[in-house]
């Protein structure tokens, strides 16, 4: 029996938990600093994710298995490196390999040398030529801060003026402090977008089912881009051919120009992708687990996951399963999601949610219940034959209660229905 610890806090992290605490090869399972609402899934450990020294104490203390990481920040510092010189086993990309994530000029240079499709760019420090660039090139145009940016560093402007706004918040505004000193822009590309996630180890590749991610806040994809407002799998508008094309010119070269840059990828790649009339293109990648999206692939899993763990950080061969069911979950957000929020106020009474699951992201314990304590508090998910079946009984329950302080769309899944 293994002891797993989980790094993070958010509801990516807990899915990953609930899916340890599943297993039946794990005995116990660790989050730091995980949320309130994860109790019952993890035990809660009080060291912050960003804490590597004190991490890495706690891993030899409590004589843990092995360590996943959940968010992009301690990717990017390092943890890993870290981990690995202590001799502890741990599942994630090195600080020189999360750079896919860290920088979107570096991966977009990785995917030109590597001929692997993505939208046309340049990259800039200069307010001038970036605004020149975009005069010259006209709406719509995709303007991205090169660095991290929990996901919202991304605007697709659908005027020069909006283009030119991003640009003046990222490099004049700082509005990303350092992850917006240097701005991607790129051609806009239109068409149905999806999420391809791998586990990654020792070049081996091991593909996940696909997701498709809600990004804008409000219904009819409307309103600012967000970290994800909801995601479902499978994407059945999206035939298996495509899926097989863009692992073999996507998926496959990139891990291979990982490894010739002598920045071999382990852990989670993460590819977004766009299906144009030319084929599948990449928008993005990250180096974790996608957020909402973990929370509709990790349920699907038939496999035992820390014996899938286990094996693949042995280099051991393991056949991956997957459930056939559909999966689909809402976000529910704070009132002002993506831009100011109050936190605090109380969440319903979540016992009385039934037949779903329920992951917390921003919540915290207040009297016998939880309070709203960040911009995406939960996310509500049910599996199902079909993704209608799913998505009625997700909707079915959401609609039992009162969500004062709190909104969620009323259409995910739209595009595959």
């Amino acid at each position: 029996m293994m002891k797993v610890l989980v790094i993070g806090k958010g509801g990516r992290e807990h899915a990953i938990a609930r899916q340890f605490s599943r297993s039946a090869s794990v005995s116990r399972v660790y989050a730091a600093p995980g949320n309130d609402g994860m109790q019952g899934d993890a035990e809660l450990v009080n060291i912050d994710e960003m804490d590597f020294a004190a991490l890495s104490d706690f891993a030899v203390e409590h004589e843990i298995d092995f360590t996943f990481v959940g968010p992009e920040q301690p990717l990017a510092e390092g943890i890993v490196d870290w981990f690995e010189k202590r001799e502890l086993r741990i599942f994630g990309p090195t600080k020189i390999a999360a750079q896919i994530e860290g920088s979107k000029a570096f991966a977009k240079e990785l995917m030109n040398g590597a001929n692997i499709p993505t939208a046309a760019y340049e990259t800039f420090t200069e307010t001038g030529a970036a605004i020149e660039f975009i005069r010259r090139h006209g709406a719509p145009i995709v303007i991205k801060a090169d660095g991290l940016a929990a996901g919202k560093g991304v605007v697709v402007a659908m005027s020069e003026q909006e283009a030119i706004a991003a640009v003046n918040d990222m490099l004049e505004g700082e509005k990303f402090g350092e992850s917006g000193s240097r701005v991607v822009i790129e051609e806009f590309l239109d068409g149905e977008e999806f999420s391809f996630m791998s586990f990654v180890y020792g070049g081996k590749i091991y593909p996940m089912p696909i997701s498709q991610d809600h990004k804008r806040a409000f219904d009819g994809d409307h309103g600012p881009n967000t970290g994800g407002m909801g995601a479902y799998s499978p994407v059945p508008q999206i035939s298996e051919s495509v899926v097989q094309e863009t692992y073999a010119k996507i998926v496959q070269p990139a891990v291979k120009a990982m490894a010739a840059e002598e920045a071999p990828f382990n852990g989670i790649l993460y590819a977004g992708i766009i299906l144009t009339p030319e084929g599948p293109k990449v928008i993005e990648f990250n180096a974790r687990f996608g957020d909402p999206e973990t929370q509709v692939v990790l349920p699907r899993m038939a496999s035992d996951f820390g014996l899938f763990m286990d094996a693949i950080l042995e280099s051991r061969p393991f056949e991956l399963e997957w459930d056939d069911r559909s999966v689909l979950g809402v976000v529910v957000a704070a009132e002002g999601y993506p831009d100011s929020i109050q936190k605090g106020a109380l969440l319903p009474d979540l016992a009385k949610l039934e037949g779903v699951e329920v992951t917390h992201a921003g919540t915290k314990k207040a009297g016998s219940g939880f309070a709203g304590n960040g911009g995406r508090v939960l996310f509500v998910s049910a599996a199902g034959e079909d993704l209608q079946q799913a998505q009625h009984k997700v909707y079915e329950e959401l609609g039992k209660l009162d969500w004062k302080g709190f909104f969620f769309r009323s259409d995910i899944g739209w595009r595959a229905m």
